[in-house]
């Protein structure tokens, strides 16, 4: 069975900590793909920064030189709102023959509960759990309101990088630098179309 990571996220703008992740999950987890889910109508927030095409092309050209690496346009060509699980439950309709391992940030295992249908999501994919600075989380830590959730959890060493794009939208907006947080291809594209101004 192949066996594919996902991640999801606005990618507005994509950064470093984006393909860090997706690089240590695909070599720590000998992961044969790593899928990019782009969201178009995130549910949990008023809207984007930018249009979904910029997005889509700054994350094109951010994972170009990476052949594992692709995107998934499950979201994108579908109305919303999307939840999460609703995304993985289409993905395993359509790709039965694919195990999931949805990589997520250690902050995102601590608020599980507080998605969307956790139960059903879980049972759906693996949930793959990156470590970062000032969260602490164990496989078991939902146990008693997500029962075998520890037995679905993988906790993996990331480097502990702590970039988000919104602060990366406000070190732009503010004419500071943010070479080496987001690719170079990324940078000319934003400068090239005026965006985060």
């Amino acid at each position: 069975m192949q066996r594919v990571g996902l991640v999801g996220g606005m990618f507005d703008p994509p950064h470093i900590v984006h393909l860090v992740l997706a690089e240590f999950a695909l070599d720590e987890l000998q992961l044969d793909a790593i899928w990019f889910l782009p969201t178009a109508v995130p549910p949990h927030k008023s809207g984007t920064r930018v249009p979904i095409h910029h997005r889509l092309t700054m994350l094109e050209l951010a994972i170009q030189n990476r052949p594992e690496f692709s995107i998934s346009r499950i979201d994108i060509d579908r109305p919303g709102p999307h939840y999460t699980v609703d995304t993985l439950r289409l993905l395993r309709e359509q790709h039965p023959e694919i195990a999931f391992y949805f990589i997520m940030g250690a902050d995102s295992l601590r608020d599980l509960p507080r998605w969307s249908r956790p139960a059903e999501l879980m049972n759906l994919c693996y949930l793959v759990v990156m470590d970062r600075p000032g969260v602490s989380v164990s496989p078991d830590m939902h146990e008693a309101i997500l029962p075998g959730l520890k037995d679905r959890v993988i906790i993996i060493e990331s480097p502990m990088l702590n970039f988000s794009s919104t602060e990366v939208t406000a070190r732009l907006r503010a004419g500071k630098s943010v070479r080496y947080i987001v690719p170079d291809a990324v940078l000319s594209y934003i400068k090239e179309n005026g965006l985060y101004e």
